[in-house]
């Protein structure tokens, strides 16, 4: 028996050789494996692991199914909360969430529920076991924009509630930014993403892509010309941010958006593919989140060398901490306490490198981190031929603009209430990162959750 105080450790991919592939880097449990990390849990009754997921799943009723490996029937308590587990098992950052509660973490290693949800859902896929649809549709029809983590949820809630949901997707691809901002590495685009959405479909959701509410239609259309009663804004956040130094026009300079937009949507990295990428042979990305790790770890596997620019400490880094050790792994270097002041360009308009100051930590500011503070005389360049701006992204303005009556803050967020969705036009919903600003995949799963909830309860009192 293995020590109880540990996780039972999951397989990944060597380092050396997965940094020249796109490969998923995580191979995730068997099923021995599973059951074994599943023995780990001691099946808490005030389980504060549910308290620490933004969709409340049942975590150690599904988890006691894996132990005695009944995987289906722990594929169905999932189910009856999330939309996307094998998407969530991936990408989710448990360690802060349902991990970061679980009363085994008091003494050794919390339980790995991620894991164990990812080998669920997998195993789910793997044997297209179905989800439990409505047994029939009470004839409102719901229309939902934007087929991200909040949409899907959304949509497939109400479906299951009976609704007649119809998503409507900008890009000619479904997922959003499960799609166009996650590697492949993170999360396989056709063998998960695309499978999940599937499952979305089976539920009896419709799909339409190419459609830009706001160019080729408008929510005042959807309801009054094309009979929707209620409309869900899922439309994510994608508008990026730039430091506003000198030199940012510059070729060679991208957001991370564009950057794994290339890469990850129009498979820029697959030679049979004819989307043009700007490679880099030596890369700064500036930023320390997950977008930023993504975007180094994409960088580095297109051949180049890659710097992580960040103007706070290791502490600070809003990253996963799986995520900035899986990019260290791959030899990614981390320039931490360091500020971009200007990008040095030559003179055809191209990147050649960036000045930087050095940075120490002051007091704390409003959210809680230690502020940055500039070293005087700490002046320095370095030699680069791309810069990639990792710096949080914005809801693009396009709904806010042609829709009367929907307030937006002064981030141009839409203004919605987090425990229903409701925004401050009648009858419609909205929920994730066109609320929020950009944020995590389950939270945003959690905001479609709490707008599904609230367009059942206004349609039902209508």
């Amino acid at each position: 028996m293995a020590d109880v105080l540990k996780k039972v450790p999951v397989r990944e991919q060597d380092p050396k050789v997965r940094a020249t592939n796109f490969e998923e880097v995580c191979y995730g449990y068997n099923k021995e494996e599973a059951m074994e990390e599943a023995s780990r849990c001691i099946g808490c009754k005030n389980a504060k692991c549910v308290q620490g997921c933004p969709v409340s799943i049942d975590i150690p009723g599904f988890i006691s199914k894996v132990k005695t490996g009944e995987f289906e029937e722990a594929y169905k308590i999932i189910g009856k909360s999330s939309a996307l587990p094998a998407v969530c098992g991936r990408v989710c950052p448990q360690e802060s969430q349902c991990e970061g509660k679980c009363i085994r973490g008091l003494k050794g290693e919390p339980v790995s529920i991620g894991k164990l949800e990812r080998f669920v859902a997998d195993y789910a896929l793997e044997n297209d076991i179905k989800p439990e649809k409505a047994d029939s549709t009470n004839g409102h029809k719901v229309a939902v924009i934007g087929s991200g983590p909040a949409g899907l949820t959304c949509a497939g809630d109400l479906a299951k509630m009976g609704y007649e949901v119809t998503v409507f997707e900008a890009l000619h691809e479904l997922g959003g930014v499960l799609v166009y901002g996650i590697p492949e590495f993170r999360l396989p685009k056709q063998k998960v993403v695309a499978k999940e959405i599937d499952k979305v479909k089976e539920l009896g959701v419709k799909f339409e892509t190419n459609v830009v509410i706001g160019k080729s239609t408008t929510i005042d259309q959807l309801i009054e010309d094309e009979g929707f009663e209620a409309v869900f804004i899922g439309s994510g956040a994608g508008l990026p941010k730039f430091m506003g130094i000198p030199g940012e026009n510059a070729n060679g300079v991208f957001s991370a958006n564009e950057y794994l937009t290339r890469n990850n949507l129009m498979k820029a990295f697959d030679e049979s593919y004819d989307t043009p990428i700007a490679a880099g042979t030596k890369v700064a990305v500036i930023g320390g989140g997950n977008v930023a790790m993504d975007a180094a770890r994409t960088a580095l596997r297109l051949g180049a060398d890659v710097h992580i620019v960040y103007r706070r400490s290791e502490e600070e880094l809003p990253a996963r901490v799986e995520e900035v050790h899986h990019a260290k792994e791959e030899g990614v270097v981390f320039n931490l306490l360091t500020n971009p002041t200007e990008i040095l360009v030559d003179e055809n308009g191209y990147v050649k490198g960036m000045k930087c100051v050095k940075m120490e930590l002051g007091e704390p500011d409003a959210s809680g981190r230690r502020r940055p503070v500039v070293v005087e005389g700490s002046e320095f360049e370095m030699e680069l031929d791309t810069v990639i701006m990792s710096l949080g992204t914005s809801p693009n303005p396009l709904i806010s603009s042609t829709t009367e009556g929907l307030e937006v803050n002064k981030w141009k967020c839409i203004v919605a209430d987090e425990t229903n969705g409701q925004t401050t036009k009648e009858g419609v919903y909205a929920g994730g990162d066109a609320v929020t600003g950009a944020a995590t995949v389950i939270l945003a799963m959690g905001a479609g959750k709490a707008g599904a909830q609230g367009i059942h309860e206004y349609l039902s009192n209508k």
